[in-house]
């Protein structure tokens, strides 16, 4: 047996070692959903904190996602190379974000165990740095073109068409492409219009104003909880506000560690955006969580989560922490949420008008959470209620294969719900029974 096979086995049984350390005793904790969560104590994990993660499996023959009572699913795509995101242009065909965390140079043991979990969970590797474009040009559900549209950019994620540009979020630009109606492939070289700095969490997501004024761009933080100093997090863990006639940017809310999806809420017309929050201080502390975006507002990291409540593994600002806004709701501890899109009533049948979330699955947990699709409902511009589920059956029972993990969520020119699946390699598709 080669040393690299022997190195590989030994990272793998820390992270084994990692989960059964920190479970041991804890018992089961409530998922922590909703606007008044009781979020348990912090239990700082140390250097040594949980680390799980199911094997990739995919799916195999006819096995597919489970639907709610009600609904039912079918692939509108396959053969997909990690599909993250998607963008439905106004001629109903669907752009598709194909794009992988790199993996980055270990620099402990444990980081060699989290390299080893996340290349077998199949969440960090050779990025396609694709954009792929699907047409289903009989109306049956199913696309049956699929178009290498744009090739050769780094980590795409976010699309926002305004007036004849479309505009795409990689990991380290802001880009803009011409974009031609009905066109099967972009060959025009992208004008830059932002630098942002690839690593850490790369997925920039991207929205317009209502009125095609202005983008919304989602950075990650670098870290965890600024482990590299806060100059190394300047520009991250914020929404960039971006100005298409001026050129010019502002941070628009910070102090989220890892705000992906984003939607506007039409009651309120308030921005919302799913947010990862922070590891290794529980299962469910604290929750990630959905949050309208203010202008100006700080939520919190890394001085704090939630109500306030101050981490004491960062150096403290006291100004910083009494600034900081309370998110309106919670999603669960290491659930990754990362989806996000708004569903007006009646987009599936029994279901009110509200936000369906991808919920990725996240490794800081010693019971998986996440991995489905979720709704939750909306009243008065608020979120309501507790979390419904939509698409179920990602996890094989005993939690050590994934078929599937949920990603960005879309709605379809015919009203149907599009979920992006970058284990699976699949783009789900949702309607009524």
């Amino acid at each position: 047996m080669s040393e690299a096979t022997l190195f590989a086995r030994f990272v793998a049984l820390v992270g084994q070692c990692a989960v059964a350390i920190r479970h041991s005793g804890q018992g089961q904790t409530a998922p922590v959903y909703g606007a008044a969560p009781a979020i348990p104590l912090a239990k700082p994990q140390g250097k040594v904190p949980t680390l799980k993660m199911p094997t990739a499996r995919g799916w195999e023959g006819d096995h597919k996602p489970v639907a709610a009572p009600g609904l039912k699913v079918n692939a509108f795509a396959r053969k997909l190379v990690h599909p993250r995101n998607m963008h439905v242009l106004p001629n109903g065909d669907v752009l598709v974000a194909e794009s992988m965390g790199e993996q980055e140079t270990p620099r402990s043991l444990f980081d060699h165990a989290m390299s080893a979990t996340m290349k077998r969970a199949r969440a960090a590797g050779n990025s396609p740095n694709r954009i792929t474009l699907l047409r289903d040009a009989d109306g049956d559900g199913v696309a049956e073109e699929s178009h290498a549209y744009i090739e050769g950019v780094r980590q795409p994620f976010g699309f926002a068409l305004v007036n004849g540009t479309l505009y795409v979020g990689a990991s380290d630009a802001l880009l803009a492409y011409p974009y031609v109606p009905g066109s099967n492939r972009i060959t025009a070289p992208a004008t830059k219009l932002m630098d942002l700095i690839p690593g850490g969490h790369w997925t920039r997501n991207l929205i317009a104003s209502k009125d095609g004024s202005k983008l919304y761009v989602a950075v990650g933080s670098l870290s965890n909880i600024g482990d590299e100093g806060m100059a190394a997090e300047e520009n991250r863990a914020c929404i960039h506000e971006y100005d298409l006639a001026t050129g010019q940017s502002r941070i628009y809310a910070g102090g989220l560690r890892n705000p992906v999806g984003m939607a506007f809420e039409p009651e309120g017309g308030l921005l919302w955006t799913v947010v990862n929050e922070r590891d290794g201080l529980g299962d469910e502390t604290p929750p990630d969580y959905l949050t309208s975006v203010r202008d100006g507002a700080f939520y919190g990291w890394p001085y704090c989560y939630w109500n306030r409540v101050v981490d004491d593994r960062v150096p403290q600002d006291k100004a910083k922490v009494a600034s900081a806004t309370q998110p309106d709701y919670a999603l669960g501890g290491h659930t990754a949420s990362l989806g996000l899109c708004w569903l007006p009533e009646g987009t599936l049948p029994g279901f009110p008008a509200g936000m369906a979330i991808g919920q990725h699955g996240s490794w800081n947990r010693s019971k998986l959470s996440g991995y489905k699709l979720a709704f939750v409902a909306f009243d008065n511009g608020k979120p309501v209620g507790m979390p419904r589920d939509i698409l179920t059956g990602f996890l094989s029972p005993d939690e050590k294969f994934s078929f599937g993990r949920p990603v960005g969520v879309a709605l379809a020119a015919d009203g149907a719900v599009l979920m992006a699946d970058d284990v699976g390699d699949v783009i789900w598709r949702v309607t009524g029974a």
